[in-house]
């Protein structure tokens, strides 16, 4: 099944249609870090702008119908008035021609470096709009699907409240204004290819995860935590009053009630939600040390934690779910059991009429973790194989791509259409 437009949505909820993905890690950090100088451009890193179409040609080996695809803003807008979309159009040209249809990633963590402040720069949401059309009117009819901005609640952790990336903050009341700049942004955008093509689909992604903690002490903050997951979904679709429980925290960091109100007086529908969850990363497991201070601790999780979250996100928002990301680290075993292990619970999600629609292996390739900007190891020390290929690890190779049994197997689910995953139990949930 190939992606379908705005206006044939009810196509993914057909009991036998199901969408299989991949796609290239896009992370763009194009501010170089203050003491190493190093940035963090995934592309450039893994020699994707050198391959894209050998990589691009490995893509389609795989038999996906379609494939997430970022998008190098800081490449294709230079300078505030300076257009340079030569390579994005030959990048996606590629792709349609060999019947991929692309779920253009337009923001994927970074800016382009004349963006003074970063997602705090006041033209940030009408900027990111004007980029998202202009890229929206070259494929008009074409291209239907986009992510706005991938992950915008890690986006805001990053920036605002770890003070890894621009703007570099380092507060609670930094993330929030982070966050709500952000979403600012996807609302313009997602209207901006509106206006372009009504058949585009605004495809939200964000990334999951679930807290707990065995401490009733922390119980009331893993709560809060938990909500926080959602925020930005809840921002965007206007679920956000005084009922909402982190109303009047947002308040207290500084939020203005007006700039709240905003959102829910345009709401966006959430017509398809992308979720993006790993083993290793999404449990998170709250306690105090010795000390009082506060642990995070991530467990490795089973499938059952993918059962969860799909099923949370569709009470929740009442939408179509597509596994955006997903992949685990390690030997080609351990990514073999966690293919298999979720893929089964999306077929179990399935049969209980949650409407999982589409997972996504991703990345294709290694990625390059992103401690390799702070740091100051070779590169090929920060290589983290998730890949179905795993990325040449001898320092003084190329970075070739050394294909594992993970495409094979990958190539026989999406040969399989909804064979793997069963087919979807008629709801009445769905709107």
């Amino acid at each position: 099944m190939m992606l379908p437009s705005a206006r044939e949505l009810d196509r993914l909820t057909a009991p036998g249609a199901f969408l299989w993905a991949t796609g290239v890690e896009d992370t763009f950090i194009t501010a170089p870090h203050p003491k190493t100088g190093r940035m963090l451009d995934e592309y450039e890193l893994t020699d994707h702008y050198r391959r894209w179409d050998a990589d691009i040609a490995l893509m389609a080996r795989l038999g996906v119908p379609c494939a997430r695809y970022g998008v190098p803003w800081h490449r294709v807008q230079l300078e505030p008035k300076v257009w340079d979309f030569s390579f994005v159009d030959a990048a996606l040209e590629r792709m349609l021609e060999l019947n991929i249809d692309p779920i253009v990633d337009l923001v994927h963590y970074g800016l382009p470096h004349w963006m003074e402040h970063a997602f705090l720069n006041e033209d940030y949401p009408s900027r990111v709009a004007e980029f998202a059309a202009r890229l929206a009117e070259r494929f008009r009819g074409r291209i239907r699907w986009y992510t706005p901005l991938n992950e915008p609640r890690i986006t805001a952790w990053y920036c605002g409240r770890l003070g890894w990336w621009p703007p570099y903050g380092r507060s609670w009341p930094s993330f929030v204004a982070v966050m709500l700049s952000i979403c600012r942004g996807i609302v313009e955008t997602s209207r901006a290819l509106h206006e372009v093509d009504p058949d585009i689909v605004a495809f939200h992604v964000d990334a999951t995860d679930v807290f707990e903690s065995s401490d009733p002490a922390l119980a009331e903050e893993a709560k809060r935590r938990q909500a926080i997951v959602f925020l930005a979904l809840d921002l965007v679709s206007g679920r956000v009053d005084a009922r909402h429980p982190l109303w009047t925290w947002l308040l207290k960091q500084g939020a203005a009630e007006p700039a709240l109100n905003a959102f829910r007086e345009r709401p966006l529908e959430l017509s398809v939600i992308g979720v993006n969850l790993y083993p290793i990363f999404t449990l998170k497991r709250m306690s105090r040390d010795r000390f009082g201070r506060l642990r995070i601790r991530m467990p490795y999780a089973s499938g059952a934690l993918l059962t969860k979250i799909g099923e949370m996100y569709f009470e929740r928002y009442g939408a179509p779910i597509m596994i955006s990301e997903t992949a685990t680290k390690g030997s080609v075993r351990q990514r073999q059991a966690w293919l298999s292990d979720s893929v089964e619970a999306v077929k179990t999600l399935r049969a209980k009429g949650v409407p999982m629609v589409g997972y996504t292996w991703w990345p294709m390739f290694a990625l390059v973790t992103w401690a390799y900007r702070q740091g100051l190891r070779p590169l090929h020390d920060h290589l983290l194989q998730m890949g179905l290929w795993n990325l040449d690890p001898d320092p003084s190779g190329r970075l070739d791509r050394v294909e594992t049994p993970l495409v094979d197997a990958y190539r026989r689910l999406t040969s399989g259409g909804a064979d793997a995953v069963g087919p979807l139990t008629p709801t009445p949930r769905l709107p």
